[in-house]
């Protein structure tokens, strides 16, 4: 039911071509702040844990399954996660958020890399470790709406180009660069949004 086939010169799957579909319209959703995004998110969440399981891509696997769980989180919080329990304002990081952030991610990275270079087989424990644990920063980000999400898509999904160009996934590889032009717009549509509210924290 999975068989490979060619498209466009390169052999993808019915499962990668459905998640494709499925990621570029939850994040055009999430450009145009509609809270539908979480949905088609859980969806495309579900079929690229099937295909990184495929590829050895653990990290990203495991990923997914946590993606699926903060949609459920973020579609609550864009509905009524302000502090009225309205829909959510775009905000930004203060400077100590941001401080919080990076120091996530660098955390994330070394005990993910660490996890997956002792624990699985894959042969990428570094890239897949930094950027799981990047995406699981921009993911929360995004769930409060919080504009530097973007920033963190932008810097994730330029390396996940590569990263899925080695692992022979090409119409992911073309996904993902695609993710590089939609963050760009996403950060410019939300950056007129972000007045609008207090710069709260929101990994406090």
């Amino acid at each position: 039911m999975n068989e490979p086939f060619a498209l466009l010169g390169f052999t993808t799957t019915p499962l990668e071509m459905t998640g494709f579909v499925l990621s570029v319209l939850t994040v055009l959703l999430n450009i145009r702040q509609l809270h539908w995004a979480w949905l088609f998110s859980i969806l495309s969440s579900a079929i690229y844990g099937l295909v990184f399981f495929s590829t050895k891509l653990y990290g990203d696997m495991a990923l997914q399954l946590v993606f699926i769980s903060v949609s459920v989180w973020g579609w609550y919080q864009w509905l009524h996660g302000d502090d009225r329990h309205d829909k959510l304002p775009v905000t930004s990081l203060s400077a100590r958020g941001r401080v919080i952030a990076g120091v996530a991610w660098l955390a994330g990275f070394v005990l993910l890399a660490w996890f997956l270079k002792t624990y699985t087989d894959t042969d990428v424990p570094k890239s897949d470790g930094f950027l799981t644990a990047g995406s699981l920063v921009g993911q929360l980000l995004l769930s409060r709406k919080k504009i530097e999400n973007w920033h963190v898509w932008i810097i994730v999904d330029v390396l996940y180009v590569g990263l899925y160009l080695h692992k022979h996934l090409m119409l992911t590889a073309i996904l993902y660069a695609v993710f590089v032009g939609m963050a760009v717009v996403g950060l410019r549509a939300w950056s007129g949004d972000s007045h609008s509210g207090g710069r709260r924290l929101a990994l406090e």
